[in-house]
């Protein structure tokens, strides 16, 4: 087995761990002994790998993406987790139009404030970028109500 094979087999093992096997079972419709398999070690189940519909209702359960920041850490990449984000709040598209207004109003304020000599520091840039990352969290959760009212 290759070693991305065993990195991405101990994340399933970690996201099934983290869930529960008893909730996860539930969640996702398989048996324990099929989740087993799914991060197997053994040379007959190397070729098995969670399908992704399993690993996203095991990750919206999760405390943490496991298998999703494996494959981004493959990648080269990395995942930002923010635990205070909700996609799956209730309020829908007008509360995040609201919050997208407040978001950009607070960008702006710091740009202004930032740009006020000049020079943006690097201190100011760390600041425009945790603001930017807070609305690009609030447009993503926007994208999510709008697919979901669209169904």
């Amino acid at each position: 087995m290759s070693v991305v094979d065993s990195y991405l087999k101990k994340h399933s093992e970690a996201l099934v761990k983290d869930v529960g096997i008893e909730a996860a079972c539930e969640l996702t419709g398989k048996s324990k002994a099929t989740l087993g398999r799914y991060y197997s070690g053994h040379e007959e189940h190397a070729d098995r790998f969670m399908p992704i519909d399993a690993v996203a209702a095991l990750e919206e359960a999760a405390s943490y993406p496991h298998v999703t920041a494996a494959l981004a850490e493959l990648r080269g990449n990395s995942l930002n987790h923010d635990s205070r984000r909700n996609p799956n709040s209730k309020g829908g598209v007008n509360s995040d139009v609201i919050a997208l207004s407040q978001r950009f109003a607070l960008l702006m304020a710091e740009y202004n404030q930032s740009i006020e000599d000049g020079v943006i520091t690097v201190t100011e840039a760390k600041r425009l970028l945790r603001e930017t990352v807070a609305l690009q969290q609030v447009l993503v959760d926007m994208k999510l109500h709008l697919e979901e009212e669209s169904v």
